[in-house]
């Protein structure tokens, strides 16, 4: 059976995000044969752009915040309280930094099982299309025209595409496509667990 994931794969496992159990027991199928992971490379590059994003609001907070303390500093009621304050302050730069080496960790780890859908030409050419044809945002339409592209060479397997971005992937004409595939579309990672047990 072929598993379809994408960006958000990644952060659940990388940032341990509410459903990471779910991923990571399907990773570990994929990791025994029971199963093939499938991502396209686009979505490989994703996760760090969320990273740097997630990184440069927690610096700027941390700047504000090293502001704000030292202000508080000179008023003598909250002189006592700077190893408080700087607790929080380490632990938005150490978080930061545990983040970058998981999601660098994990990526290590999904690379040594699941299978890649590069990135080429007719690819591109189908996003285009596709940002009009099934209203979706260009990063959206380079993963949906990759994961056709990819079920096109594999017409006979069961599968599906396990994705949280329900606000753009759920849509009839997008479910439509992937079924004349016989891929379903899930956007829980809990119930795409569930739905791959079942066949499996």
């Amino acid at each position: 059976m072929i598993v379809y994931v994408e960006s958000n794969f990644v952060l659940e496992l990388a940032f341990l995000q509410e459903e990471h159990e779910s991923c990571l027991e399907l990773l570990s199928l994929s990791e025994s044969g029971d199963i093939c992971l499938v991502l396209p490379a686009f979505s490989i590059g994703e996760p760090y752009e969320a990273w740097v994003r997630r990184s440069k609001q927690r610096r700027g907070l941390h700047e504000q915040l090293i502001t704000t303390i030292h202000e508080l500093s000179r008023s003598r009621p909250y002189q006592g309280s700077s190893d408080e304050f700087q607790e929080l302050t380490d632990l938005l730069l150490r978080s930061d930094e545990e983040e970058k080496h998981r999601l660098d960790d994990t990526l290590q780890r999904i690379l040594q099982t699941v299978g890649v859908i590069p990135i080429d030409l007719s690819i591109i050419r189908a996003a285009i299309t596709s940002q009009e044809s099934r209203s979706l945002s260009p990063q959206d339409s380079i993963v949906y025209a990759s994961i056709l592209d990819h079920l096109a060479t594999e017409p006979e397997n069961c599968s599906c595409f396990i994705t949280k971005n329900s606000r753009d992937f759920m849509n009839p004409d997008i479910e439509n496509d992937l079924k004349a595939y016989n891929c379903r579309l899930l956007t829980k990672f809990i119930s795409g667990l569930g739905y791959v047990r079942s066949k499996l």
